[in-house]
């Protein structure tokens, strides 16, 4: 690896911060409140060059979204001519009318192009992922404060700098969790809040099991509890369903499937949750 990136090399070997993406989000979001804020203030020269910049900027961009919503493809209609189909295109001109009818027996094997604006196939995958993202159970879910998933935790000599949290809801950690030593470790998930087990409901046999976890695959609260592994209500989890013997259509065992947690976890004591069939 070159001398230069150091920060990437430390990246691969340690990985980001537990909240790296939430911040990300969160400057992403400030960004244009930013850009409101230069625009406001600036005055004279440099507001008409700011100004003729962001114009350019979103001519750019109508146009990307245009061309990306409709495309005009070609679609011959050779069939048509062949079947005997009719159609008839008429020129009004100021002293005379064309008109053409069937397509004479020379041109029948010339094909006939017709132009149609479809959708683009990356508009229709990402709406077709938009659509299937909230297909689940609980597609509303009530938002929890940081206040109330994370306790503060004062120790040491300087009680002022309270920089650890203690996490109050259930989190799952995996089979080679190692606790960090006391003095780095920055978030504490207490051992009798760590669950393995889920109860799974199958919508459609009308029955529960008892799977093991494999991990949590999206809290909606907040992209650092899914990192953490905290189960709260409406998170998608995977479980191991292979004790149920499920079989894909080639014949495959499937191994983990997703659930989403219809239960307060912390208060029942257990995790319910319905499969995502």
């Amino acid at each position: 690896m070159p001398q230069n990136e150091h920060i990437e090399r430390f990246q691969k070997i340690h990985g980001r911060r537990l909240d790296y993406y939430e911040r990300k989000r969160k400057k992403e979001a400030r960004e244009v409140h930013k850009r409101s804020k230069v625009a406001q203030r600036l005055h004279g020269l440099k507001a008409k060059l700011l100004n003729k910049a962001r114009h350019c900027e979103k001519i750019q961009m109508k146009k990307f979204i245009k061309a990306h919503e409709e495309k005009e493809i070609k679609i011959g209609s050779d069939k048509q001519a062949q079947e005997g189909s009719f159609f008839f295109i008429d020129y009004f001109l100021p002293n005379f009318c064309i008109s053409i009818g069937a397509v004479p027996a020379y041109l029948l094997d010339r094909e006939t192009q017709n132009r149609a604006k479809v959708l683009s196939n990356t508009i229709k995958q990402k709406r077709k992922e938009k659509a299937g993202k909230w297909n689940v159970p609980l597609p509303k879910v009530k938002g929890i404060a940081e206040n109330e998933v994370f306790k503060v935790v004062k120790t040491g000599k300087r009680q002022k700098k309270a920089w650890k949290r203690m996490i109050t809801k259930v989190t799952f950690v995996g089979d080679g969790f190692t606790r960090k030593p006391p003095k780095y470790e920055r978030f504490i998930r207490p051992a009798g809040l760590r669950f393995t087990k889920a109860h799974v409901t199958h919508p459609e046999l009308k029955a529960t099991f008892q799977l093991s976890i494999i991990g949590v695959k999206k809290n909606p609260n907040s992209t650092l509890y899914t990192s953490l592994g905290v189960i709260t209500k409406g998170t998608i989890i995977e479980v191991n369903v292979s004790e149920l013997g499920l079989v894909t259509t080639t014949g495959k065992v499937v191994w983990g499937k997703y659930a989403q947690v219809t239960n307060n976890p912390e208060n029942d004591g257990c995790i319910n949750s319905v499969l995502l069939v």
